[in-house]
C-alpha cells in the first residue's frame, strides 16, 4: 500500500483518543449549563420582568447565528502550529471565562449603565465565546473520527456535554447547601452562591478546553481524508466570500433542509424551557404569585417578604437540580444511543427520543403537590414541596430528548457533507438552532403575558407540543449518502 493511499481515509481511533477530542466540551457545557440554569435568575434579580426575559435571552441565538458560520468558514481555511479547529476553541474558552467572571458582578461593575444592561452585555460576550468554541468542536469530531466510528464519536461527545451540564447545574445548590453560601439576593444584586458558581465554572471550562487543545493532534489538510486548503479563498473579497456563503445556503444538502424542520420545533421548545422553568415552577409548585416577578410591582413595595425571597431562592436552586437531572439522564442515554441507533436506525431513535421529551414537558402540569417533604440528595438534605420531587420523572424524558438532539442530527447530517466544507456547513446548520430560538424569544414573552396571563406553566406546555411536532417531523428526513473527500474522489476517478 502506498503512502498516498494511506492518506485517503481516517484511521480508527482508540476510545481515549475520541474522548480527548471531545473532552473540552465538558467544560464548555459546564459554563453553558450555569448560564442556562441561572441567567433568568440573574436577570430577574437585576430587574428584568417575565415579558423581557425571553428578549434578553435572544443574545444567545443571535450570537450563534453570527459567530458559528463565520468561525466554521474561517476554520476550514486555517492551518497553523496549533492546528485547524483548536485555535478557535482556545480563543472561545478564554473569552467565555472572562465573560463568566464578569456577568454575576454586573451590579458592582456597572458604573455608567444599568446593571441589567451590563448583565445583558456580559451574557452576549459569554454566548459569543461559547459559540466560538462550540462550532469548531463539532467540526473537529467530523475531521478526526472515521465514518464507521461517527455514532460512537458523537455519543461520547453527548456524554461529556451532559456530565459537564450536571456539574454546572448543581453547583449553586452545592455552594448553598453544602458550603453554606447565601442563595437569596437583595433587590438589584446577585446571590453570592451564583457569583462563586460562575467563578468556578470559568476555571473548569478553561481547564477542559486546554486539555483538548494540547492532547489532540489534528490531521493536516490533504491527509487522512481531509481536503487540501483552498488558497484561492484567501484572495477573494469580502463581497465574494459573502456571495459564496449564501450560494452554499441555496445548495445545502436536502438532508440539512429536512432536519431544519425538526430543529425548529425542538429548539423552540428548549429555549422556552431554559428561559421559563424557574418562574414556572416558582409559581406552579412553590405558589409564588406572578406579581413577584414584575419589576414595577417590586418597585412599589418597600422590601421583598422573607418567605417570597426564600421560595424564589429555593426554586432557583431546584431548577439547577432538575436541569442537572435531565443532563444526567441524557448522559446515561448517550451511552446507549449509538447501539440503539445501530439497531433500529438513527431516525427512529431520534423520533422516539423527542417524543419522550414532549411527554416529559406536558407531564409537568400534573406535578403540583405543595406538601413539604425532606429530600436526601446524598450531599445534603433539603425540604421542598412533593411536586418539586416529582419533577425528576419528566426530566427522564427531557434528558433522553436532549441526548438525541446533541448527537443524532449531526450523525445524520455528517455523511451528507463534503469534507472540504464541513466546517462552514456545520456553521450554516447552526441557523437551524438559532432561528427557532430567535422566534421563540420574540414571541414567547408576548404569548406568556397576553395569552397565558403571566402563568409560566402554560408556556412550558406549549414547549411540550412543539417537541412532539419535532418527533413527527423526523419521519420526513431522508438520510444522505456519505460524501467522499476531494482526495478520495480524485483517486476514484
Amino acid at each position: 500500500m502506498t503512502t498516498a493511499s494511506k492518506n485517503q481515509s481516517k484511521p480508527r481511533l482508540s476510545f481515549w483518543q475520541i474522548w480527548n477530542v471531545s473532552f473540552g466540551f465538558l467544560g464548555v457545557q459546564f459554563g453553558f449549563a450555569l448560564q442556562n440554569a441561572n441567567a433568568s435568575r440573574i436577570l430577574s434579580d437585576l430587574g428584568a420582568d417575565l415579558h423581557s426575559l425571553s428578549l434578553f435571552w435572544l443574545v444567545a441565538p443571535v450570537m450563534g447565528l453570527i459567530i458559528q458560520p463565520l468561525v466554521g468558514s474561517a476554520s476550514d481555511k486555517t492551518w497553523n502550529r496549533l492546528g485547524r479547529r483548536t485555535p478557535y476553541i482556545l480563543a472561545g474558552g478564554i473569552a467565555a471565562a472572562i465573560g463568566m467572571t464578569l456577568m454575576p458582578n454586573s451590579a458592582t461593575l456597572a458604573n455608567f449603565i444599568t446593571p441589567l444592561i451590563f448583565g445583558a452585555m456580559m451574557l452576549a460576550i459569554m454566548d459569543a465565546s461559547f459559540n466560538l468554541a462550540f462550532q469548531p468542536f463539532r467540526a473537529l469530531v467530523s475531521d478526526m473520527v472515521p465514518a464507521e466510528q461517527r455514532n460512537i464519536g458523537y455519543s461520547i461527545q453527548s456524554f461529556l456535554i451532559n456530565i459537564g451540564a450536571v456539574l454546572g447545574s448543581i453547583l449553586p445548590f452545592v455552594l448553598t447547601n453544602v458550603i453554606g453560601l447565601e442563595n437569596t439576593a437583595e433587590a438589584g444584586k446577585v446571590a453570592p452562591s451564583v457569583i462563586w458558581a460562575f467563578y468556578l465554572g470559568a476555571s473548569v471550562m478553561l481547564g477542559s478546553v486546554l486539555w483538548t487543545v494540547f492532547r489532540t493532534k489534528e490531521y493536516a489538510p490533504g491527509t487522512n481524508g481531509l481536503a487540501q486548503l483552498d488558497s484561492q479563498q484567501n484572495n477573494l473579497t469580502i463581497w465574494q466570500k459573502l456571495c459564496g456563503f449564501f450560494a452554499l445556503m441555496k445548495t445545502m444538502p436536502s438532508t440539512m433542509k429536512q432536519l431544519a424542520i425538526v430543529q425548529f420545533f425542538s429548539w423552540f421548545a428548549l429555549f422556552i424551557m431554559w428561559v421559563y422553568t424557574m418562574p414556572a415552577i416558582s409559581q406552579h409548585i412553590w405558589g409564588v404569585e406572578a406579581k413577584w416577578f414584575d419589576p414595577s410591582y417590586l418597585a412599589s413595595v418597600s422590601h421583598i417578604p422573607a418567605d417570597i425571597a426564600a421560595a424564589k431562592g429555593t426554586a432557583g436552586d431546584w431548577v439547577g437540580i432538575i436541569f442537572a437531572a435531565y443532563s444526567l439522564f441524557a448522559a446515561i442515554a448517550s451511552l446507549f444511543l449509538a447501539k440503539v441507533a445501530n439497531s433500529i436506525g438513527r431516525k427512529l431513535t431520534y423520533s422516539l427520543s423527542l417524543l419522550a421529551g414532549g411527554i416529559g414537558y406536558l407531564s409537568i402540569m400534573f406535578m403540583q403537590n405543595p406538601e413539604p417533604t425532606l429530600v436526601n440528595l446524598f450531599i445534603t438534605q433539603i425540604e421542598v414541596p412533593k411536586g418539586a420531587v416529582s419533577l425528576f420523572l419528566p426530566m427522564v424524558g427531557v434528558g433522553i430528548a436532549w441526548a438525541a438532539i446533541l448527537a443524532m442530527p449531526y450523525a445524520i447530517l455528517a455523511g451528507s457533507l463534503p469534507a472540504k466544507q464541513t466546517g462552514v456547513y456545520m456553521g450554516i446548520f447552526n441557523f437551524t438552532i438559532a432561528a427557532p430560538q430567535i422566534i421563540s424569544g420574540i414571541f414567547a414573552g408576548w404569548i406568556l403575558t397576553s395569552v397565558f396571563n403571566n402563568q409560566a406553566i402554560y408556556i412550558i406546555m406549549l414547549a411540550g407540543i412543539a417537541m412532539i411536532l419535532a418527533a413527527a417531523s423526523v419521519f420526513f428526513v431522508k438520510e444522505g449518502v456519505e460524501q467522499p473527500s476531494s482526495a478520495t474522489a480524485k483517486a476514484s476517478a
